[in-house]
């Protein structure tokens, strides 16, 4: 019997052993759980005081569900039928987060990595599904099928739910937790808000940086048209030659492409601080006998600079020599664009949701590297210059309609995303410290990929995602209601990546000491016949598709007062493929396709007890699956410019199926306080993990492998108190204290056995079955998995007025990015300890309240370690300060 077949068997086992309970419950005429707000189970139990009410947080998710159980509590958090955290829009404002990832960091099990990766219990961003308004985002990375949350500021968001034990009306690639964001929707009443907001950081803020100035409109993220493709360039493109066919003329080409505006870097000698402003507006008003309609719309700007210096070293034995040391100026300018414009309309007990989101997000990057070759004794100066554009279009609709005890959820919806990065430019000078050479105590570039070479590249992605879902809910006696949904989603991505080498003719070395523009020059150009090459010619460009059609059904049991079963299951039937796209009228044989079609039956269940007012326990268990991302598939290089990290695909992955299983203790003692205490397991069959290769330069590829199996457990503790300070009077009368901590305890081991293969991609050759222990060892972690994860917050608030000062405590203990291969250690990366301080305070301002909010983050300036160490030798990877950053803030609404 399958592993899946017995899973299901437990939970229909589980399910009849409570049956019998239920003629019980119904005798005693306890009303269903999904209804019991007028009348709860509690009283028909007995009489008691009714508990506190919390203001309850907007959320919207497939099939409508959140609040299950019998008490009139509103803590959705405690009365869910599955273990979930939700960030109101109050707690989102208490951690002063600009964006939601930042938020989603203080929950537990919760880390963020790199920017706006969101991992859940050691599980990397693969194993996170994000939601928006119960559907499915896009995602504008060209590594990612997963949308990086850092692009969702908090301004846009009501509520944010992280659900981590699994049940059926949520998609099966459900590895870690899903993450529902819910936007604004009706408004209690007409305002008007505007903001403004200044920032900056030690390392960068009125310090020496980079910049290329690129167009008069890079202030905005958005380019004037400089960075369009040139003409003889996309006449090119069109033509379906190669670029070395005799009717392309290569020079002309170079020539439009040597614009001093993109090519030339700068010294600025004094950064400016970051900025920030932004406007939200919403009404409401009757409509007929019992309709409400709102409106809300939102828009906001952020500007904002940073500069690292990147230590970076490769080795090239397994004991860590160095062959390469780099020290990297970087600096970036991020432009966060955003507006949301909503429709929320209320006709009775039906309730209708029309959302449009825009969000772009740009990256304009300049960087200076200066490296040590120490075998060959060369010294290089690298300058790197890209403009990297993420754009994400997002419309849906939500209908939730009730029909007296018939409940029926209509969701679709159309999303794009984009992303853009022309002219991302390379040069590299050499020095090769020859005496005997005369030239050989200065850097030059005579673009002979020996003592110098420069490259472009031209990338762009485009995903349109189309879904729709329909969720039916009906009570079929007190104790049993049923829920039945059928989703579909299509998703297709578009990836093109051309990457043109400038070659020269015997350039002279005195020719070679000019700066980038001026060997860019037409009379360089023309004089030294210089030229182009293009190594992307093979795969340039990819079509991904997936298509998932899915349906299930769940069911509430209430056996007896205090005892709730949530049990069901999905089925999903997937076509995932990846292509090439031959752009030439002579095109390459390409073996770097892809076609999956799987279909999986997903069981879930989780039962919950009440043994008291304050107490309760839950178990759960599952399996989910989780589908390689399309950029871990695609054969086709990509340079990530937050890291520097190169990657490629491969073509041969397959699915990751999870076991998961979790038993929780919660107690909650007073109103806003709790304690839970949980443990929790999964299974993983096929994980995928990255690795890194080695090239001939020594410098590092990271490639994606199937492992043959891992192992992946822990435990969490959370203790929330709220605690009234009346009784110490005077200033304190109206003051509270909130204190919210957790701590996760992770473990994880991949199983890895003698005679154990995974497939491997090469090009021209294919894929090909390679022994596992070559690439993965028995017992090592899973990428991405810290031990330890320690947050804390301690928040001092007025429960009268807007005044709250918050300490904020982040703790996160190494963890694995990328396997290491061929003998070398794994690159570890080390987050460590960081305290930040966030203040809020209402006052007014010629009788208009105003909101100003102060924020230091990073306060002990803990930097960014990643690295490789035998125990004796450790190199640097990917190391820099990041200093400590400030901001102010102001906001008034009328």
């Amino acid at each position: 019997m399958t592993k899946s077949k017995q899973l299901a068997g437990l939970l229909l086992l589980t399910s009849a052993l409570v049956f019998p309970a239920a003629a019980m419950a119904q005798d005693t005429g306890l009303q269903d759980a999904e209804t019991a707000d007028e009348t709860t189970l509690a009283d028909t139990a007995a009489p008691q005081e009714p508990e506190d009410e919390f203001e309850e947080p907007d959320i919207s998710i497939p099939g409508g569900e959140i609040i299950v159980t019998g008490r009139r509590t509103r803590d959705v958090a405690r009365s869910s039928a599955q273990v979930v955290s939700v960030l109101s829009a109050e707690e989102i404002a208490r951690t002063g987060e600009g964006d939601i990832a930042g938020a989603l960091g203080r929950v537990t099990g919760l880390s963020v990595v790199g920017n706006g990766n969101v991992y859940v219990r050691g599980l990397g961003d693969r194993y996170s599904l994000a939601l928006l308004n119960g559907l499915p985002l896009p995602s504008p990375q060209p590594l990612s099928r997963v949308v990086p949350l850092d692009i969702f500021p908090t301004n846009v968001v009501a509520s944010s739910l992280v659900q981590k034990t699994y049940s059926a009306n949520f998609p099966g690639e459900f590895g870690g937790g899903v993450i529902n964001l819910t936007t604004r929707a009706v408004p209690e009443e007409s305002f008007v808000k505007f903001s403004a907001g200044i920032s900056g950081d030690t390392e960068t803020t009125f310090s020496n940086g980079l910049d290329c100035y690129g167009s008069d409109y890079d202030w905005s993220g958005f380019d004037d048209g400089t960075r369009d493709v040139p003409p003889a360039l996309q006449n090119f493109f069109d033509s379906g030659l190669r670029i070395g066919d005799p009717a392309i003329d290569q020079q002309e080409i170079v020539k439009q492409l040597g614009n001093p505006n993109l090519v030339l870097v700068q010294k600025i000698g004094s950064i400016r601080p970051n900025f920030s402003g932004g406007v939200t507006a919403g009404t409401a008003f009757d409509v007929g006998a019992d309709g409400r309609l709102g409106i809300i719309g939102t828009a906001s700007l952020s500007n904002k600079l940073r500069t690292k210096v990147i230590t970076s070293q490769n080795p090239y034995t397994q004991d860590l020599q160095l062959d390469r040391d780099s020290r990297n100026f970087v600096t970036d300018n991020r432009i966060l664009a955003n507006a949301m414009l909503g429709f929320g309309l209320e006709l009775g007990e039906h309730k209708f949701r029309w959302t449009n989101l825009f969000i772009r997000d740009t990256l304009k990057q300049a960087s200076l590297g200066f490296g040590e070759l120490l075998l060959d004794g060369d010294s290089l100066i690298t300058q790197n210059t890209g403009w990297y554009e993420r754009q994400l279009f997002d419309t849906q609709i939500v209908s939730e309609l009730e029909f007296g005890d018939l409940s029926i959820d209509l969701r679709g919806g159309y999303a794009q995303t984009q992303r853009k990065a022309p002219y991302e430019y390379e040069f590299v000078y050499v020095r090769t410290n020859q005496d005997n050479q005369d030239t050989g105590d200065i850097h030059i570039n005579v673009l002979d990929r020996q003592r110098g070479s420069a490259s472009v590249a031209f990338s762009e992605l485009t995903e349109d995602l189309y879904y729709g879902g329909i969720d039916v809910s009906y009570p079929l006696t007190d104790w049993l209601s049923a829920t039945a949904g059928y989703a579909y989603t299509d998703t297709s991505r578009f990836s093109e990546r051309r990457q043109f080498l400038i070659d020269g003719d015997n350039i002279p070395p005195g020719v070679g000491a000019l700066r980038p523009d001026l060997l860019l020059g037409d009379a360089v150009i023309e004089y030294y016949n210089i030229g182009l090459s293009e190594p992307t010619q093979t795969d340039p460009a990819f079509q991904a598709d997936l298509q998932i059609q899915a349906a299930y059904a769940k069911a509430n049991i209430v056996p007896l007062f205090g005892v709730s079963l949530d049990v069901g299951v999905r089925y999903e039937d997937a076509k995932q493929t990846v292509a090439t796209v031959q752009r030439f009228d002579q095109p390459f044989v390409s073996l770097a396709n892809t076609a999956l079609n799987n279909d999986y039956f997903l069981p879930g269940g989780t039962l919950t007890w009440e043994i008291s007012d304050t107490l309760q326990v839950r178990a759960s268990a599952s399996k989910t699956i989780a589908r390689p991302q399309f950029r871990e598939l695609i054969f086709q290089p990509y340079t990530d410019p937050d890291n520097q990290r190169q990657y490629i695909g491969n073509p041969a992955l397959t699915d990751t199926r999870l076991t998961n299983a979790e038993a929780r203790v919660e107690y909650y003692f007073d109103r806003g306080s709790r304690i839970s205490v949980a443990g929790f397991y999964k299974d993983l069959e096929s994980p995928i993990e990255p690795y890194v290769s080695i090239g001939a330069d020594t410098s590092f590829t990271t490639r994606f492998a199937n492992a043959p199996g891992a192992q992946l457990y822990g435990a969490e503790v959370e203790f929330q108190l709220t605690k009234g300070l009346y009784d110490w009077g005077g200033w304190f009368d109206s003051k509270q204290i909130v204190l919210v901590t957790n701590y996760t305890y992770t473990q994880s081991e991949l199983n890895v056995d003698a005679g154990d293969t995974t497939r491997i991609f090469t090009a021209g050759v294919g894929a090909i079955d390679s022994d596992a222990d070559l690439f993965f060892n028995d017992g090592d972690p899973l990428t991405g998995q810290s031990d330890h994860l320690v947050n804390m917050q301690l928040s001092l608030e007025d429960e009268d007025i807007l005044q709250q000062f918050t300490v904020l405590v982040n703790y996160a203990s190494e963890r694995v990015t990328r396997r290491g291969t061929a003998g070398l250690p794994d690159i570890v990366e080390d987050p460590g300890f960081t305290l930040d301080f966030v203040a809020r305070q209402q006052l007014k301002l010629f009788k208009q309240p105003l909101e100003l909010k102060f924020e230091a983050r990073n306060i002990f300036g803990r930097g960014n370690f990643e690295y490789q160490s035998t125990g004796s030798e450790r190199i640097e990877i990917n190391s820099y300060d990041v200093g400590t950053s400030f901001s102010f803030s102001v906001s008034a609404e009328f």
